[in-house]
C-alpha cells in the first residue's frame, strides 16, 4: 500500500507542478527491479560500536557514522572501486549510519551500489538544498534512484544559513511541504535541518518546525567563535529532544596541526562529550583512516570538564583558521 500511496502522491504533484513526468508513473516498478537486482538480503551482525539513542527518533545509532562528502573516494565519480571497498569495510567494522546529500558528487551512486543489500540493518540519510516544494520533490526522487532504495531514514534540509531561506522553506510552497508529504507517505522516516554558518538560523528553524534531528559543527575550535554552535544550539536541541549529529569534528584535519590536538581521539572525544550530542559523522580518505576512526569510537570514554578545558585552551590561539567552514553558505 505504501508504494500505491506514494505513486498517487507524486503523480498528483507531477500534474500540479509539471515535473517528474512519466518517471513517476513507473518509479515503483523501477524501485522493485533495482532492489531485486541488489541480490538477497545478507543480515549484518550486531555492531561493536557504542551507541546512543538519537533524540526523539528513538533510533539507537553507533557513535560514529560515515560521511559521504569531503576528500574521500565516496564522492568521486572516478573512484568507484575504492568507494565500494570503503563502504563494505565500514559495514564490516560496525558502521550502520551513512550520510550523504544530493550535491555530494557520486556519493549517492556509490552508496547505492552497496547498501541496498543491507537496507533494513542501516540508517541512511541524505539532504536537499532545494528550498521550494517542487524542486525538493525532484531532488528526493533522484536521491532515491541513486541510492537504490524506496525510502530514507532521514531527509535533511542542507546548509540552511539565512533568514530569507527560512521564509521560503516555511512558505506555502516551501520545501517543508515536501517534507510533510514525504513523511506522511512513508518515503522518509525523519526530517532534519543542517547548517554550519549561523547558529541562530538553526535555532529559529528548530523553533518553527518539529525537526527530528540537526546536523551542526561541534568541535574544539568552534567553541571560540563569537557565535558558537555548542553553547547556543545544543541547549535548544536538548529542550526539544532533537537528535544532534556532530560534523566538522576534526575541521578537515586542521585540528591535528602541531601544537593543537594530538589526533582523532581528542577531536572525537571532545565532540561526543558535549551534552546533547548523540553521534557524529566523519568522512575518511582511506580505508586505513576509516579503520582508525572506528577504533577511536570503540574506545570512546566521555571526557571530564578538566580535559575539555585543556583541549579548548590549545585551540584558542588558532580557532579562526580552524573555523574556516563558518564562512561557507
Amino acid at each position: 500500500m505504501k508504494h500505491q500511496r506514494r505513486t498517487f502522491l507524486l503523480g498528483s504533484l507531477a500534474a500540479a507542478g509539471g515535473f517528474l513526468g512519466s518517471l513517476v508513473l513507473h518509479k515503483d516498478r523501477q524501485s522493485t527491479s533495482r532492489l531485486a537486482a541488489a541480490g538477497p538480503k545478507s543480515p549484518l551482525p550486531s555492531s561493536s560500536l557504542p551507541t546512543n539513542v538519537l533524540g526523539k527518533t528513538g533510533m539507537k545509532l553507533p557513535l560514529l557514522g560515515l560521511g559521504g562528502a569531503g576528500q574521500t573516494p565516496i564522492d568521486k565519480p572516478d573512484a568507484e572501486k575504492q568507494a565500494v571497498e570503503m563502504i563494505q569495510q565500514a559495514l564490516t567494522l560496525g558502521i550502520r549510519y551513512f550520510d550523504t546529500a544530493a550535491s555530494y558528487g557520486a556519493s549517492e551512486d556509490h552508496f547505492g551500489k552497496v547498501l541496498p543489500t543491507y537496507r533494513s540493518d542501516i540508517f541512511l540519510a541524505s539532504k536537499t538544498a532545494m528550498r521550494d516544494r517542487d524542486s525538493a520533490w525532484r531532488e528526493l526522487e533522484r536521491s532515491l534512484k541513486r541510492l537504490n532504495t524506496d525510502y530514507l531514514d532521514l531527509w535533511q534540509l542542507h546548509h540552511v544559513s539565512f533568514a530569507e531561506e527560512l521564509e521560503t522553506i516555511f512558505s506555502a510552497n516551501g520545501v517543508i511541504q515536501a517534507v510533510e508529504e514525504a513523511k506522511e507517505q512513508g518515503i522518509i522516516k525523519f526530517a532534519g535541518i543542517t547548517g554550519h554558518h549561523e547558529p541562530d538560523i538553526i535555532i529559529e528553524g528548530l523553533k518553527r518546525y518539529e525537526f527530528d534531528t540537526t546536523l551542526i559543527p561541534v568541535n574544539a575550535a568552534d567553541i571560540h567563535h563569537p557565535r558558537p554552535f555548542i553553547s547556543s544550539v545544543l541547549p535548544v536541541a536538548q529542550q526539544r529532544q532533537v537528535g544532534v549529529i556532530a560534523m566538522k569534528v576534526p575541521a578537515y584535519g586542521k585540528l591535528f596541526r602541531p601544537g593543537v590536538l594530538s589526533g582523532m581521539s581528542e577531536a572525537m572525544g571532545y565532540s561526543l562529550s558535549q551534552a546533547g550530542v548523540h553521534t557524529c559523522i566523519i568522512a575518511a580518505e582511506t580505508v586505513e583512516q576509516l579503520t582508525e576512526n572506528v577504533q577511536t569510537a570503540r574506545a570512546f570514554q566521555p571526557l571530564d570538564a578538566a580535559a575539555l578545558a585543556q583541549i579548548e585552551q590549545r585551540t584558542q590561539a588558532t580557532w579562526e583558521d580552524h573555523a574556516f567552514f563558518r564562512d561557507w553558505a
